[in-house]
């Protein structure tokens, strides 16, 4: 029987969630991430137990808002967001970690970035174990810059480029796919990876996946907020970031699997709902102008394409 690692894929969270809090503390340049540790049902025996560290930055020069958050949480019954595509799962014990990020911007030049790695374990008496790693991350631009999208996607592919040529095309579209409100017909953002179910070519194999999609988050992130973040802004650009801010609450509260997740097997809800952004507004049947920065965000960026073979 293979070998599971799980006390190293749980050392690498905790040190990716630390790099990540330091370094995006560093580009806030004012605000720091406050931390909060919790408890899952305290009390009961370990098999239904587990917490985690929340990492919360409000009211920053850069960040509006934005969370990194660590959890371990295990339970004698998969829940029915994992069980639904995976119906063999059901009445599995399981054991599942991960970091998982969102990061919401005061300038609406500066996209709204999410991040998640996690690994999973479902058990049953008398079977050897199933176990998966999942996560990607994706981009959601308010303003859409060329450049911006190619460096995105082209790092992804970077994150990739060690475990086959098919990986990053094959994890691209599944994260256009994965990140599209259907009841818009539009997609969340820009996107960039996602993947899920992963236990191809073995532990070690995987796991290395892993940690090359956590640690290229910053190389893909940080450079998009060093050359936006001080661009000058309007109040009507800011009413259609706070527009666009609630399709990421319609995807988050109505499709998101890792919400949906942590809700079902009794997570922190302050934790998992740290994702919404502080301010947000809906505007009926809302239609930017033609020719408009905004009509330009629908037409060129919100419609994917090859942006890593692309140049400015």
């Amino acid at each position: 029987m293979e070998t599971l690692n799980i006390k190293a894929v749980k050392q690498y969270l905790l040190g990716l969630q630390d790099r990540i809090c330091d370094e995006l503390e560093q580009e806030d340049g004012s605000g720091q991430f406050l931390e909060d540790s919790w408890q899952r049902a305290p009390g009961v025996q370990r098999a239904e137990g587990g917490g985690g560290r929340s990492r919360v930055l409000n009211n920053g020069t850069v960040f509006e808002q934005g969370g990194v958050n660590f959890s371990h949480v295990m339970g004698e019954n998969m829940p029915k967001s994992a069980t639904a595509h995976r119906p063999e799962l059901a009445g599995r014990r399981f054991e599942a970690m991960g970091v998982s990020l969102v990061m919401h911007p005061n300038n609406p030049n500066v996209p709204t970035s999410h991040a998640n790695i996690r690994f999973f374990i479902a058990e049953k008496d008398g079977e050897a174990p199933i176990w998966w790693f999942g996560g990607g991350f994706d981009l959601t631009p308010y303003y859409g810059f060329k450049e911006d999208a190619i460096h995105w996607h082209q790092t992804a592919r970077k994150a990739c480029a060690d475990f086959g040529d098919d990986v990053y095309p094959r994890y691209k579209k599944w994260c256009d796919e994965y990140f599209f409100l259907k009841h818009r017909n539009e997609p969340r953002g820009i996107g960039g990876l996602f993947f899920d179910d992963l236990n191809e070519g073995g532990f070690e194999q995987c796991f290395a996946f892993m940690r090359s999609i956590g640690d290229h988050f910053l190389d893909a992130y940080r450079p998009i907020i060093a050359r936006r973040k001080d661009m000058a802004f309007s109040d009507e650009q800011r009413q259609f970031q706070l527009y666009r801010r609630g399709r990421y609450v319609e995807f988050n509260l109505v499709y998101d699997r890792g919400t949906l997740f942590g809700l079902q097997t009794g997570g922190r809800t302050e934790s998992i709902l740290m994702s919404l952004p502080p301010l947000v507004r809906w505007q009926y049947n809302y239609q930017p102008e033609p020719g408009t920065r905004e009509a330009e965000l629908y037409e060129i960026f919100l419609k994917p394409q090859d942006w890593a073979d692309q140049t400015c």
